[in-house]
């Protein structure tokens, strides 16, 4: 029998957790579903609250996991795809996996930006990140750009299979 612990918390009890990275790239969260994966569940949903200037990661599409967001308080900047349009208390942003649809949310302006961010986590995930050529795959642990190769670039004249024993 699981505890209450397990599966309800209050944000109040939360502690915020604060990631930056220079001046503009970074944000405070809390996580509102901390029991979900190491008990099996996939879907997690963070508290994130965005300081003036920041944005939480780069613009950035998924191949497997779908986003929503919420915006709780606050006002902020959406980059979805070509659309560039302000957000605020109220609005919900689908981002559904697989639509190339890239997508960003930053805070110009004066007050923080507050939303939950809302996902489902896949072991074998692949992101991609279009303003600069990245791409995350998660089962490999790594991030990095891809340079294209011929199929057979890097192999030897004699397939290695050959020279190994039964």
């Amino acid at each position: 029998m699981s505890s209450e612990a397990d599966y309800l918390v209050n944000l109040g009890d939360v502690p915020e957790e604060v990631e930056y990275e220079g001046e503009h790239w970074g944000a405070a969260y809390r996580s509102l579903t901390p029991s979900m994966r190491p008990r099996g569940g996939k879907l997690g949903l963070n508290y994130v609250r965005l300081e003036k200037g920041r944005t939480l990661c780069p613009f950035h599409y998924h191949q497997r996991e779908d986003e929503v967001f919420y915006v709780i308080s606050g006002r902020g900047r959406l980059r979805y795809g070509h659309d560039v349009r302000e957000i605020g208390a109220g609005d919900c942003i689908s981002c559904p996996a697989g639509t190339q649809m890239a997508h960003q949310i930053a805070n110009p302006f004066d007050e923080d930006l507050v939303y939950l961010a809302i996902g489902n986590y896949e072991p074998d995930e692949v992101a991609v990140y279009p303003d600069n050529g990245k791409v995350l795959i998660r089962e490999l642990g790594r991030i990095g750009r891809l340079v294209d190769a011929e199929y057979l670039d890097g192999e030897p004249i004699v397939p290695k299979i050959f020279g190994l024993e039964c």
